[in-house]
């Protein structure tokens, strides 16, 4: 007989550190003798038929490098398993003599079905299955049922039922090494992480490595922040720059997303920081924006049919241009749509992976309500392949939000492809860093380079609609077209029920909600 084997199940959570599913795989496992063996289960589908960008595949490979790594450090490695969940462990179950299997809570749709596939799959093998929540600050199921078993659908709402709780609980300490008698014995390298280049991804348009993947950068990445102590007392989203040629915010987005960083060590971490001095608050502040990601995790967990329109009690319905093959949906997804800061978000998003959150405001904002009136369900899908924190309650959450079709509702609010920008990158620098093509145009014509006489446009080596399209809309009339359609569609959502609830209570702080912003949204 072999010997005992525990496992734990490493979806998100690719971490050591604050990971309660692996310190409860660890429980008396020196008394029983029993083996450890962290899995990662590769599902060769997702290689062909997932939206996920090279660039996020190669930020996973790298996280589940750096695991690897760490896992040997304490006497243990990685198993990573090529085949669907459900088959991958029919096997284990079978082959290694499997009596206990731990693994972290996941809320989302698809992952609740395939866990219930294994625990009853566990069940009928014997095995002994333990989850815990560890990916997101607070319980959700605790916070659903805190609210009357409803998610709380407004911002405040969330703040106000997670206040009952008090403070969170520390973050745990990663395991320290093994005891010898269950540390890793089988070697085999049959199980060895994949180099990017076994995975038939398409590899094109992989950018230069910029935000590398793992838990040791995430904590690298978190310490250099909270080591800035003014900066993170002083920290306000509105007021960040979505342009700044070097990111103004932490990046630590697709950390958490992978849970490479827990969200509960950050949370502490910047309590820490500003314990006993004058800071900002949510929802700007970067406790806020941890706040954000439960809030849409919370309503992604217990609103059905959240990721898309029809069929979803909160999202308002609206006759949005639904064509995959919409020559408007297209160039804006290519970059091409002859507004130079809309493109050069686009293009930063393609080559790198990351765009701002404003910049995220101002791209989906001019492809829904603002200026092309195309479906946020396939912005979203867009953002689904390319972002490195691609999140599936948080693209959701946050592509409801800029359509104004939930959570916001002052869809007369527009961000200006042209104004917003100017705002903090008057010369645009930002668009001749991602544009390079018009990087020789005069500042005056950087953001509207149609207006600059065909002179400046034949010295700057740039003629429009030649080697830099010509814009595919109008701004100035689009917008009036869009909000005139955006009024007809409130109007004829007036009477649908759960939406209406929501615009009875008290309303949320908008996102958009900062005056600096305000007054630029609306701008020519």
């Amino acid at each position: 007989m072999n010997k005992p084997v525990v496992i734990h199940w490493f979806r998100k959570g690719l971490r050591l550190h604050d990971n309660p599913a692996l310190l409860s795989a660890l429980e008396k496992v020196g008394e029983s003798h029993y083996e450890l063996r962290p899995v990662f289960i590769l599902d060769p589908w997702f290689v062909k038929h997932a939206r996920v960008g090279p660039n996020r595949w190669r930020f996973l490979i790298q996280s589940l490098q750096d695991l690897d790594n760490n896992l040997k450090k304490i006497g243990s490695r990685l198993f990573v398993v090529k085949g669907s969940p459900l088959e991958g462990f029919k096997k284990l179950f079978k082959e290694w003599n499997v009596k206990k299997l731990t693994f972290e809570v996941d809320i989302e749709p698809y992952a609740k079905i395939r866990d219930e596939e294994i625990k009853q799959l566990a069940e009928k093998h014997s095995v002994t299955v333990i989850t815990k929540v560890s990916h997101t600050i607070y319980d959700l199921e605790q916070v659903f049922k805190a609210n009357g078993n409803k998610a709380p659908l407004t911002y405040v709402k969330f703040q106000s039922v997670v206040a009952k709780f008090g403070t969170p609980a520390k973050a745990l300490d990663a395991p320290g090494n093994l005891p010898k008698q269950c540390q890793t014995l089988l070697l085999s390298e049959d199980y060895n992480v994949p180099l990017l280049e076994e995975m038939r991804v398409d590899l094109t348009g992989l950018g230069k490595e910029l935000f590398p993947g793992g838990e040791s950068e995430a904590l690298i990445r978190l310490n250099k922040y909270m080591n800035q102590q003014e900066w993170v007392c002083k920290f306000s989203k509105p007021d960040t720059s979505p342009n700044s040629i070097e990111p103004s915010t932490t990046v630590l987005s697709p950390y958490l997303k992978f849970g490479c960083l827990s969200s509960r060590l950050m949370y502490h971490r910047i309590h820490d920081v500003i314990a006993g001095r004058k800071h900002t608050s949510p929802p700007t502040s970067l406790t806020g924006q941890l706040l954000w990601r439960e809030f849409y995790y919370t309503c992604g967990a217990y609103v059905p049919n959240f990721d898309r329109m029809e069929g979803n009690p909160i999202c308002k319905q609206i006759p949005w241009k639904k064509d995959p093959e919409d020559k408007h949906y297209l160039a804006w997804k290519d970059g091409k749509t002859g507004y130079p800061f809309i493109d050069a978000i686009m293009t930063q998003l393609r080559t790198e992976g990351w765009i701002h959150h404003l910049a995220r405001h101002a791209v989906a904002c001019f492809l829904t309500r603002g200026d092309l009136w195309v479906s946020w369900e396939l912005g979203q899908q867009v953002f689904e392949e390319l972002l490195l924190d691609a999140d599936w309650s948080l693209n959701a959450g946050n592509w409801m939000w800029l359509s104004a079709s939930a959570f916001f509702h002052q869809y007369f609010r527009v961000y200006s492809p042209i104004a917003f920008g100017k705002k903090t990158d008057k010369h645009g620098d930002y668009i001749k860093k991602y544009l390079p093509v018009l990087k020789k145009f005069p500042s005056e014509y950087i953001y509207e380079p149609w207006k600059a006489p065909l002179s400046v446009q034949q010295k700057a080596g740039c003629i429009i609609g030649k080697d830099y399209p010509k814009r595919i809309v109008e701004h100035e009339i689009a917008v009036k077209e869009n909000l005139a359609k955006m009024k007809e569609a409130y109007q004829g959502n007036k009477e649908e029920g759960p939406e209406n609830e929501i615009a009875k209570r008290k309303k949320a702080p908008s996102k958009d909600s900062s005056p600096k912003i305000t007054k630029f949204l609306k701008k020519k």
